[in-house]
């Protein structure tokens, strides 16, 4: 059967500029564009890109802020005005049902910006759990940018200086060319920039504006790849699932201290345990020569052992080389330790490597 997909606000902008359309998570969403994954990687590296994420989930609530607290592994009580935070939606095992951002934008509420392909999952979850206590409200009807870079900074000074005075997971309500945009600075490349939440009547007219800078360029889902793989950033389905605790996917700075203390989030006792006795596997990078190592390749230790599993990897533009990210046993998760990835049967020589592979670039003032 022919899947039924999904188009952003922005399809058509795609199709102009000469995107690739593969599906992804539901949508018709571009890959890359006639510069290529490796030349819109290194453009964003060097200069800004503009990434369509308007797939992903977006929505707000309103009402008792423990009954959506009591989901998370954040203490919202430590968001202030202006600011957001990465959080993680635990199942009951201590699983990572998905990871997302929490912010305060303005005085209504949190906002909240979920995965695309869990975020009916995710919403379902939260109006269910929190029923009676808080209303949560999908906003389907905005787009979401993202504009990443180092020249990102740039651009916007030119187009809302206002937003250049957030810094890293900052947030706030700019006028962008006279429109009413929500917008943070954080990103999913590992560079600065902005996401700007955007009614998805202007997000065409917002993106040509973006892109009609002199700096700016459009980036598909392979570069977008290869970035956030760069960036040691985990994709959800990948590098983390329901099978994951957060303690497994180095996700421990996720879990708030406040709450890591009172144990009342959903799995809180797994997510001890697996502190206490360090003996669950761990998420790590890996470094290696020839061709890159892909998902599902198994790891294995210099005498055969399989000891761990790739969950991403692919060649990475900025360091000249094959890049992965995967699982392995704890004896083996120090950085220089030499192991094996099997590729079709056969075993390339790897070694464990500290993330991220790049430093990240994140404006923090």
């Amino acid at each position: 059967m022919t899947e039924t997909l999904h188009k952003t606000p922005l399809h058509a902008l795609h199709v102009e500029l000469g995107g690739k359309m593969v599906p992804f998570a539901g949508y018709d969403m571009p890959v890359q564009y006639p510069l290529g994954i490796m030349g819109e990687h290194k453009h964003c590296r060097e200069q800004a890109g503009l990434f369509d994420v308007s797939h992903m989930g977006q929505a707000r609530y309103v009402g008792d802020e423990a009954a959506l607290e009591a989901l998370l592994t954040c203490d919202l009580s430590e968001i202030g005005a202006g600011e957001q935070k990465y959080t993680l939606l635990p199942n009951e095992r201590g699983g990572i049902r998905d990871d997302l951002m929490v912010s305060r934008p303005d005085g209504n509420g949190i906002y909240l910006v979920v995965n695309a392909a869990t975020k009916d999952a995710d919403f379902a979850h939260i109006e269910a759990a929190t029923a009676g206590k808080g209303t949560l409200t999908r906003i389907p009807e905005r787009a979401l940018l993202a504009l990443q870079g180092p020249a990102a900074k740039d651009v916007m000074a030119r187009l809302c200086p206002q937003a250049c005075k957030m810094v890293f997971m900052q947030c706030g309500v700019f006028t962008l060319d006279g429109v009413d945009v929500m917008m943070s600075r954080s990103g999913y490349t590992g560079e600065d920039g902005f996401e700007i939440s955007i009614p998805e009547a202007d997000a065409d007219r917002i993106a040509r504006l973006l892109l009609a800078q002199d700096e700016v360029a459009a980036i598909g889902l392979g570069a977008r790849d290869s970035l956030r793989l760069e960036a040691g950033l985990c994709l959800y389905g990948h590098d983390m699932d329901e099978n994951r605790t957060a303690v497994e996917a180095s996700l421990i700075w996720a879990l708030a201290k406040t709450r890591r203390e009172r144990g009342d989030f959903p799995g809180a006792d797994v997510v001890a345990k697996q502190i206490e006795e360090k003996t669950c596997q761990k998420r790590v990078g890996l470094t290696l020569t020839g061709a890159p190592a892909r998902e599902g390749a198994e790891i294995a230790d210099k005498s055969g052992n399989i000891i761990g599993i790739v969950t991403s990897g692919g060649f990475g533009p900025t360091v000249s080389g094959p890049v992965a990210m995967g699982y392995v046993n704890r004896d083996f998760m120090a950085p220089g330790t030499e192991v094996d990835i099997l590729v079709r049967g056969k075993p390339r020589a790897a070694t464990i490597a500290k993330l991220p592979f790049v430093p990240a670039n994140f404006y923090r003032g």
